[in-house]
């Protein structure tokens, strides 16, 4: 296992919210006390708990895609990508507000395109939310050409998808690459030769969880021993 820990344990999203609710807490705390305190702690608390980034083990597999969240599974279907054309495998991981919402790459590669659509706030676990909400989509081209798209996508309460990366840069597996304020989603578009590890329900760690096996497909080129007999 590979320990992956390039950013502070508490997301730097989140500091100004973090200051915030901290310095209100410790004002309310002084100057009026009682239950009111007791409430700004605990949403101090809250903000806390929200922007933790903790360090993840993550599988030295190379043929692993990670998961890039924290959260629950909440689809395992092939369909059409809609950012690639291509038919593929998508899995859906839905996150709460207590999940990590930090983004880690689920593979290595190159980055072929980055779409962002403004859009609306749908419960991020409804099918219409892939389509309306706000979200961010980015295909990566893995050293084995294989292409995998893995979308951020904006729930019910947040307001805010962050992506870090470039058309044209590199991403590592399990390098951090974007963000999701208070409650969302992320789904990845995978090859149809690709091994789904997970099952809807399953709950699965960022970096830590390997949710498919992406074998290599046999190349068309290659005849099998059938048809070289023929």
């Amino acid at each position: 296992m590979n320990r992956i820990y390039p950013h502070p344990f508490f997301a730097r999203e989140g500091w100004p919210f973090i200051g915030l609710t901290l310095v209100l807490a410790l004002v309310v705390h002084f100057w009026v006390g009682g239950f009111f305190s007791l409430l700004m702690w605990v949403l101090a608390v809250f903000v806390l708990q929200f922007f933790r980034d903790p360090a993840r083990e993550m599988p030295t597999d190379p043929n692993a895609v990670v998961s890039p969240v924290d959260g629950r599974v909440i689809k395992v279907e092939e369909t059409v990508c809609p950012y690639t054309g291509e038919q593929t495998k998508v899995v859906s991981i839905f996150m709460n507000v207590f999940n990590v919402h930090s983004q880690k790459a689920p593979v290595s590669g190159h980055i072929e395109k980055i779409e962002y659509f403004r859009g609306r706030f749908f419960n991020a676990a409804l099918d219409k939310a892939a389509e309306q909400n706000e979200r961010n989509a980015m295909t990566v081209v893995t050293p084995a050409g294989d292409r995998v798209c893995f979308v951020q996508i904006a729930g019910l309460v947040a307001r805010r998808v962050l992506c870090y990366k470039l058309i044209g840069e590199t991403v590592k597996k399990g390098e951090r690459y974007g963000f999701i304020r208070f409650g969302s989603r992320v789904d990845v578009y995978l090859p149809m030769h690709a091994h789904v590890e997970v099952a809807i329900g399953d709950k699965v760690t960022g970096v830590a969880t390997t949710i498919a096996l992406l074998d290599q497909a046999p190349k068309a080129s290659e005849e099998t021993p059938v048809e070289q007999a023929q």
